[in-house]
């Protein structure tokens, strides 16, 4: 494998661009931040200083023009994650794109279509897949050490109050897609999809119980995989203990994870199904070990691009965990079931992820 030194820029330097530029500097040599955009210069002035960064610019085309680079880290608000991913397509430069990379499937598939016409490539931040223990589980999983997946559990719990939804394009279906299904429980469904595979079916509920937006603040699913397996899935911003848990039950072990904003080895756990203690040596990892996040993910992106490959979450796997989303929303706003591919590109939930409008549209809290 050849590596070589990838040039990267960030655009929008909000909270979450610091995790980005850790990722980047933290690459022992593999990467360089070169630049970084924000619409507001002087913000990204003080980005770049914090960061060591050589050059601010006011925005990505100002900066794809005075600049040679391989990789832009685009952190803005999700309204801005597709056109600007486009943009970079079109010059040839690789996206990686904050979740969720979209506000729709047919944006996403448009998204994905500008890709296959590019020498480059789009990829979703979904950094949760490359813990060690995510890694872990899937490859028992695959070899068949723990037998079938028989169900699970995938809660994301959070808090946020009224605050937080100041923030003008926060809360609102065309400037953030959705509310927690959308913005907060993808990281943890989405490593759920990606150790059970494929889906097959959803039955949804959401519902607006507390906070003044427009989306849903809470979300439940009932989901059914190709292979038989079964799960639940809540999404919330309304719980005051905050936790991100997923619980695996397989034939021979159960593994569950509990913890918050990225999970270490200590976080998880492994209990042998009686008669198959012969399990519990495979999972033990040491323990410790460092929290899930944006570095082990950009390893791994940095590792695909010097194997001349797409770096993860590929645009074929980000579709999968798009299409859930707009098929639990098409469920939960239907009162109907939505298997896979039912979100047709005509459907009105393959344009916006509230399609024909959230029941309490109008109403207030």
């Amino acid at each position: 494998m050849s590596e070589r030194n990838h040039r990267a820029a960030i655009v929008g330097t909000g909270a979450i661009a610091d995790a980005h530029a850790r990722a980047v500097t933290g690459a022992d040599g593999r990467a360089s931040l070169v630049a970084v955009a924000d619409v507001d210069l002087g913000r990204a002035r003080d980005f770049a200083g914090a960061w060591n960064v050589p050059a601010a610019h006011g925005g990505l085309t100002e900066l794809l023009r005075e600049h040679e680079v391989d990789l832009v880290h685009l952190c803005t608000p999700p309204a801005l994650h597709a056109p600007l991913a486009l943009e970079c397509l079109e010059a040839g430069v690789t996206a990686l794109v904050e979740k969720p990379a979209t506000l729709s499937l047919a944006e996403f598939d448009a998204l994905a279509e500008a890709e296959r016409r590019s020498t480059a490539h789009v990829a979703t931040v979904l950094q949760h897949r490359f813990g060690a223990g995510a890694l872990r589980l899937r490859r028992l999983a695959e070899d068949g050490a723990l037998g079938r997946a028989l169900l699970a559990t995938c809660e994301t719990r959070w808090y946020r109050d009224e605050a937080y939804y100041a923030v003008p394009w926060r809360g609102a279906w065309e400037s953030e897609g959705g509310g927690p299904t959308m913005g907060h429980g993808i990281h943890q469904f989405d490593l759920l999809l990606s150790v059970l595979g494929p889906w097959a079916e959803v039955t949804a509920v959401a519902a607006r119980r507390a906070r003044s937006v427009d989306t849903e603040d809470v979300s439940m699913a009932i989901v059914t995989f190709e292979d038989g397996a079964l799960a639940t899935v809540v999404n919330s911003v309304l719980s005051p203990r905050q936790t991100s848990a997923l619980r695996f039950d397989y034939e021979r072990a159960t593994v569950e994870v509990e913890h918050l904003y990225g999970y270490t080895d200590d976080d998880w756990t492994l209990t042998p199904a009686p008669g198959h203690e012969d399990v519990t040596p495979l999972w033990d990892g040491g323990g410790g070990g460092a929290r899930s996040g944006h570095r082990d993910w950009f390893a791994a992106v940095l590792d695909a691009l010097d194997q001349g490959q797409a770096p993860p979450v590929t645009s074929q796997d980000a579709r999968r965990t798009m299409e859930f989303i707009a098929a639990l929303y098409a469920s939960a706003f239907t009162g109907e079931r939505v298997r896979a591919g039912q979100v047709t590109p005509d459907s009105p939930f393959a344009l916006r992820m509230d399609g024909t409008g959230a029941p309490w549209k109008g109403r207030t809290t």
